[in-house]
């Protein structure tokens, strides 16, 4: 009886992960829309400045997360790679590239790699902002990958 008993035991915590595991990795997508604003109030041009995320509809990309510009702004045209901090503790990058005509508020945002939360990261977004450029958004899409990262 006992051999039977623990047939029974395994094969019902195997049907119980099959359940569960789907509905883990549906409740944290892999890929998808990604849609964030941030201000630059405290971005002045110079390499490190910052703009800082006011929202964003991936968890990984928290409220506060700094975008941090590599190169000094030199024309009418940000084009440097980027950084990604986030707030929390842990070393959480992802690392980008953005093209920007600061006359025109339109440009685009390319992200490929990072680390910890941001390992296989990958993103392309379009770059607008509202009307007194107090408010900048990024709009397109976000992947990881391997999707079972």
């Amino acid at each position: 009886m006992r051999p039977l008993r623990k047939l029974v035991v395994v094969g019902a915590t195997i049907a119980l992960l099959a359940v569960l595991v789907p509905s883990a990795s549906a409740a944290s997508p892999r890929s998808g829309d990604l849609h964030v604003t941030k201000e630059c109030s405290q971005y002045a041009g110079a390499a490190g400045g910052f703009c800082t995320i006011m929202s964003s509809n991936l968890p990984a990309i928290k409220v506060g997360t700094k975008v941090i510009y590599i190169q000094a702004l030199t024309t009418s045209v940000l084009d440097t790679d980027i950084v990604l901090d986030t707030p929390d503790q842990g070393n959480n990058m992802a690392f980008g590239h953005v093209n920007l005509d600061l006359q025109t508020g339109l440009g685009q945002v390319t992200f490929s790699g990072g680390t910890g939360r941001f390992s296989g990261f990958t993103a392309s977004v379009v770059v607008t902002a509202n009307a007194d450029r107090s408010v900048w958004y990024w709009e397109g899409t976000y992947s990881f990958s391997p999707p079972a990262h």
